[in-house]
């Protein structure tokens, strides 16, 4: 299991002590020190099964600033996200089989159902 966890992120703590409750058998990946390449973003959305703008913080600077109004495709926002990780929806928690955001934090115990 891997978190993408930002520790500034409120919601991304209150996940990270839920998995830490439920094992000690986890990764913290810091994806804004370490951003994650565009195939490492494909294969999450995979396990997420949803499109690339829907682990976009639309709401961010960057986004609003650069990209927002335009039109992107699927792998152009991959490529987005590669180069600007704080855009990437947090925190998200990867296993082999599938990938959820916490959000809320709860959402997380989907995993060890």
């Amino acid at each position: 299991m891997k978190i993408y966890h930002n520790p500034r992120c409120s919601k991304s703590r209150q996940t990270l002590a839920i998995i830490e409750k439920k094992t000690s058998n986890f990764e913290i990946v810091r994806y804004l020190e370490d951003p994650l390449k565009f195939n490492d973003i494909k294969v999450l959305l995979i396990k997420l099964n949803i499109k690339p703008i829907k682990i976009v913080r639309t709401k961010e600077t960057i986004w609003r600033e650069k990209f927002k109004g335009k039109e992107i495709n699927d792998n152009e926002i991959i490529n987005i996200l590669a180069e600007n990780p704080k855009l990437m929806e947090r925190p998200i928690v990867e296993t082999k089989e599938k990938a959820i955001i916490g959000r809320p934090p709860e959402n997380v115990l989907e995993l060890f159902n």
